[in-house]
């Protein structure tokens, strides 16, 4: 609720950001996964609010529970969708994604590129042939449907840019 709160004023939330944040080392995996929720949907409003913790963040990527990276991801799209700067260096994490095991981390994982392809296309073009060989191949159909949305959406953009 917090989390949704600080997506519409994330000025009155900002005290207890720092408590949300702790929760990101909570052995249990729900909590991890609420926390990182929530980061994101502040991190939507007001970027300046969560990147003191950005690096705690990026540090869930690796978390053991699937649920919990797939809770990473929605929370770097939110930010990203505002805040793509953030990410553009981190591409390789979320093709990476595409590999993971629980796959409704694999299903989330091209949105990330859809989010940074509509505001930083030059940044999702060197990933656009992998994408495009993964929206034409891979086994899962909503794998295939979400790539080819983050390959159209991004060469949308190039066009538009002129690149």
């Amino acid at each position: 609720m917090i989390g949704e709160m600080g997506l519409k004023y994330p000025n009155k939330v900002e005290p207890y950001i720092g408590k949300i944040a702790s929760y990101l080392k909570n052995k249990n995996p729900k909590l991890r996964e609420r926390s990182l929720n929530a980061l994101g949907r502040i991190g939507r409003a007001d970027r300046d609010l969560i990147t003191p913790h950005l690096d705690e963040i990026m540090k869930m990527r690796d978390d053991e529970s699937g649920d919990v990276r797939l809770a990473f991801i929605w929370a770097c799209e939110n930010i990203a969708t505002n805040a793509p700067e953030l990410f553009c260096e981190k591409l390789e994490i979320y093709y990476d994604f595409l590999s993971d095991s629980y796959e409704k981390v694999r299903i989330e994982a091209p949105e990330m590129f859809r989010v940074i392809g509509k505001r930083k296309p030059e940044y999702v073009k060197p990933y656009l042939e992998k994408l495009e060989f993964i929206a034409q191949n891979d086994e899962h159909p909503i794998v295939r449907v979400h790539c080819t949305g983050a390959v159209r959406i991004t060469k949308k953009a190039l066009e538009k840019s002129g690149d």
